[in-house]
């Protein structure tokens, strides 16, 4: 079977999942870096449509709207006593060197964002949060204004290897997840009289992720919130789990 007929198959059927407790680890591992890939594509989408579309926004008001500002040592300074915020090109821009705002705080304000607080360059999109600190940004407009001209000439190579390491990152959140899914299957394994070692177990788990996955993967393309999604991903991924080990056979192969 291949492994787009597995994703399809592994929605609804805990008796395929069960079936897929024998095949190659290779190939189940493929298989998780395959619904990690397809759970990373819409924050990769919008963050490569944030660091574009912020570059372009701070690029083209850093020189002429926003107040003067410098960084220096990691830490931004300006002579204004309150944030300073700007709407240009439906993206709030904030500006604050008093520390008084967080990267949270400038996502409850604005779903696009971009802000240069006290001691972070805080990018938001669709609510997503990614901030940085200042390890590589120093001096006032108008050096950072040249500098963002450069940054836009290597975004078509930065951005891909950026979305990598996210990725990789994505990747190994659902190994892990899937690791510690083996640990509840051995619970209910013993629970069902079921002969099952880790290493299939870990395999099950693999499958049993891909529901709550393609799910939570549609909801974030709609940028629709989900309440109690955490406790209801791992519900679903668990019930998938519980359900696929009950359908493996009492006497299961320990090959």
């Amino acid at each position: 079977m291949n492994i787009f007929k597995q994703l399809w198959v592994s929605l609804y059927s805990p008796k395929d999942i069960a079936s897929f407790q024998n095949q190659g680890i290779g190939k189940t591992i493929l298989y998780v870096f395959f619904v990690s890939l397809i759970a990373f594509l819409p924050s990769a989408f919008y963050f490569g449509t944030m660091m574009v579309d912020g570059i372009d926004a701070m690029h083209e008001t850093i020189s002429e709207d926003l107040p003067a500002f410098k960084i220096q040592n990691g830490t931004l300074t300006t002579d204004n006593d309150e944030p300073f915020s700007l709407n240009k090109n439906g993206y709030q821009i904030f500006v604050d060197g008093t520390g008084t705002m967080t990267p949270e705080d400038v996502a409850e304000k604005a779903d696009e964002a971009v802000a240069l607080l006290k001691s972070d360059l805080v990018f938001v999109s669709g609510g997503n949060v990614q901030s940085s600190p200042y390890s590589l940004l120093e001096g006032d407009n108008e050096e950072i204004s040249s500098w963002l001209d450069s940054v836009e000439s290597v975004l078509p190579i930065i951005l891909p290897l950026l979305l990598l390491i996210l990725y990789l990152f994505t990747a190994s959140g659902v190994f892990i997840k899937v690791t510690i899914l083996a640990a509840f299957g051995l619970l209910f394994k013993n629970a069902l009289g079921r002969t099952l070692s880790y290493r299939h177990l870990w395999r099950i788990g693999a499958y049993s992720i891909t529901l709550s996955t393609i799910f939570f993967t549609v909801m974030d393309s709609f940028q629709a919130t989900v309440p109690f999604a955490s406790f209801i991903s791992w519900f679903v991924t668990l019930m998938m789990l519980y359900l696929s080990i009950k359908e493996t056979s009492a006497k299961s192969s320990l090959e």
